[in-house]
């Protein structure tokens, strides 16, 4: 037991260092032009999104790809995902990265309902975005993750409606007639299980996972309502699109069964899986330049690229 209790203490020292990431640099980047846009306005909330887009692009219609930050439900902005978001621009790839209602304010499934609303922006905005209604994917960082994963199997879904997005004219107004499907999911180190994540962290002693998981699901119930395996393999998700899943070595905050969980329970159910797994590297790596990223974001370009292709 004793040996446990080390374990778990050192596990619990890592996590809190791995969740107290700073945002991404700002990359030093002069081939993408960036532009922010209150894109929904749920409770008299503005939400703002910024949109990358290569200045190489052609004068045509892009695929999208709408990121989502992570934070645990409550933390960082759509800022936070600046890195790769800029090195996941393309003249062939639009990138929009949103802010989305939070822990401690709101609660489970005002994230996720926000997400699909965001992909439903993007479909009645597609002209004057430029952008291709029909290619459009989501990418999450940790609890990023979890919220494109759960919007992915629930698009439509009641409790994914009702936010108030923006039109050309900047008038808001809920549009959940419009489709809320995405083509892919890039998973990055996601809280798939917020249930299991939660009893982990009870067991290693993070107090600060603990809080913000009841911060934003108010209790376990809610978090099993979220468990994305559990809606997978219990058949209640409405579609499975392509998963790319990305886990670090050296992740203290996601542990490699759960994640493995989410794996086994897609390819069940008939869905297509990818999965990388990054040596050594811990928690959220992705945010800060190093050799690891740059391959990270070669590789989640690939994956696009390729899913785009398939149509």
């Amino acid at each position: 037991m004793k040996l446990l209790a080390t374990v778990l203490a050192a596990m619990a020292l890592c996590a809190a260092s791995a969740f107290a990431q700073q945002p991404s640099p700002k990359p030093e980047s002069n081939s993408v032009a960036t532009s922010d846009v209150v894109w929904a306005k749920p409770d008299g909330l503005e939400l703002k999104a910024t949109v990358y887009r290569s200045f190489d692009a052609p004068p045509v219609p892009l695929p999208v790809l709408i990121d989502v930050h992570g934070g645990a439900w409550g933390a960082y902005d759509r800022t936070a995902d600046r890195l790769y978001c800029d090195g996941l621009t393309s003249p062939g790839l639009m990138v929009v990265s949103i802010d989305f209602r939070q822990a401690p304010k709101f609660h489970h499934p005002d994230g996720s309902a926000d997400v699909a609303a965001a992909v439903r922006w993007v479909r009645l905005n597609a002209k004057a975005l430029k952008a291709d209604p029909k290619h459009i994917g989501l990418i999450g960082s940790s609890s990023g993750g979890h919220l494109a994963l759960l919007e992915s199997v629930r698009p439509d879904a009641p409790q994914h409606k009702g936010t108030p997005i923006a039109d050309a004219s900047g008038r808001f107004a809920a549009h959940d007639d419009i489709d809320a499907s995405v083509e892919y999911v890039v998973a990055m180190w996601p809280v798939s299980d917020p249930a299991a994540r939660y009893r982990y962290a009870k067991r290693a002693g993070i107090d600060t996972l603990q809080k913000m998981s009841i911060d934003y699901f108010r209790d376990e119930d809610g978090m099993w309502d979220a468990s994305v395996q559990r809606i997978v393999t219990s058949g209640e998700a409405n579609r499975l699109p392509p998963i790319l899943v990305i886990q670090p070595g050296n992740d203290s905050n996601v542990p490699q069964d759960m994640t493995f969980d989410l794996l086994h329970a897609w390819q069940a159910r008939g869905g297509k899986v990818e999965y990388a797994f990054y040596s050594g590297m811990p928690h959220a790596f992705g945010h800060r330049p190093s050799p690891a990223t740059t391959d990270l974001i070669r590789m989640v370009g690939d994956f696009i690229d390729r899913r785009i292709a398939e149509d």
